[in-house]
């Protein structure tokens, strides 16, 4: 997708954005893209439960014209440790929306961010990149160590000391990587209307981690409950394609 407020003779920041297919990566590279962005994004294969996220990730990538699209095989269910790559997941339907994040849910993969990021920062330098996209949020989410900032700012000084380009551009007194993160102190509501307003289609977008077969959402796991809640807050219908349950 072109942006017409970018002139076409204007260099572009190479960014690796971080892309699963779901609501937040998606808005993310919508934005990445009508800030004129060259955008390379990295989607994760890592046996996680809700795969049909992979092909959603494929259609975001062809929807804004990212300039390459790597998806990576890392199969963290032989660690275990996380109901996303185990056999089932737990639904906690007593926990109120609010009080959702006070403690690390059992979807938790040990140290996906930091994995994640690495070789996101990888991929960055390989590719003369300078940023890094990731779409972690503080407000809206379910309790996870490696979204907060604390985690993204320490991330980010590791990655101007621990790579070459980091060195190099130390000696001249610059930064060679930013971790850019625009969705983080938004609420669920505010990404959906942010990227409603730039055109992203959310019914080709996949938050569920328990969907079935043909990719439909169980509506029931913390993350379609936060889905749900965030279009009732925007006051936007609603586009997912929800299992239908018997009474």
């Amino acid at each position: 997708m072109t942006n017409p407020s970018v002139p076409a003779s204007a260099e572009k920041t190479k960014s690796v954005l971080l892309l699963s297919g779901g609501l937040d990566s998606t808005t993310l590279c919508a934005l990445a893209s009508s800030r004129g962005r060259e955008v390379y994004a990295l989607t994760f294969d890592y046996r996680q439960r809700h795969r049909c996220e992979l092909d959603a990730a494929h259609r975001t990538a062809a929807r804004w014209n990212v300039a390459e699209h790597i998806v990576l095989s890392l199969d963290l269910s032989l660690f275990g440790g996380s109901s996303l790559t185990d056999a089932s997941i737990p639904v906690d339907h007593e926990t109120p929306l609010e009080h959702i994040g006070e403690k690390i849910p059992t979807s938790y993969v040990p140290a996906r961010n930091t994995v994640f990021l690495s070789l996101a920062l990888a991929y960055a330098e390989s590719r003369g990149a300078s940023e890094l996209w990731i779409g972690v949020n503080q407000i809206d989410y379910s309790g996870y160590p490696d979204c907060r900032t604390e985690f993204i700012e320490t991330f980010e000084k590791l990655a101007n000391l621990a790579t070459r380009a980091g060195v190099e551009n130390a000696k001249a007194g610059r930064r060679a990587f930013r971790i850019v993160t625009p969705l983080s102190k938004m609420t669920k509501g505010e990404i959906i209307a942010l990227g409603t307003g730039l055109g992203v289609d959310y019914a080709e977008t996949v938050s569920c981690y328990s969907p079935d077969s043909a990719g439909r959402a169980c509506g029931e796991c913390e993350a379609c409950r936060l889905r749900r809640a965030g279009f009732e807050a925007a006051r936007l219908p609603d586009p997912t394609r929800y299992v239908e349950r018997k009474s």
